[in-house]
């Protein structure tokens, strides 16, 4: 558990649930922490955890092996 004392976050106008949130979402950007464990972290499904980084113009980790790694599951289901 996290606690900060109430005079620090005076003046900011976050919520606990905002502060939670933000925090996956930078866990989630820096790349320490997965999509879904930022969703569990942040109480929401992955679907809405990925809207709201699509509302704040962040994008998603999806790189050329992950396109690739689709593409062989894609394949391998096709073939089932």
């Amino acid at each position: 558990m996290i606690e900060i004392h109430d005079d620090i976050l005076r003046g900011l106008e976050l919520t606990e649930a905002q502060a939670v949130l933000d925090l996956a979402v930078g866990l989630f950007t820096e790349r320490r922490i997965t999509m879904g464990r930022a969703a569990e972290i942040a109480g929401m499904t992955q679907s809405d955890f990925q809207r709201e980084l699509g509302r704040r113009g962040i994008p998603i980790h999806y790189d050329v092996e992950d396109l690739r790694a689709d593409l062989r599951t894609l394949a391998s289901l096709r073939g089932a």
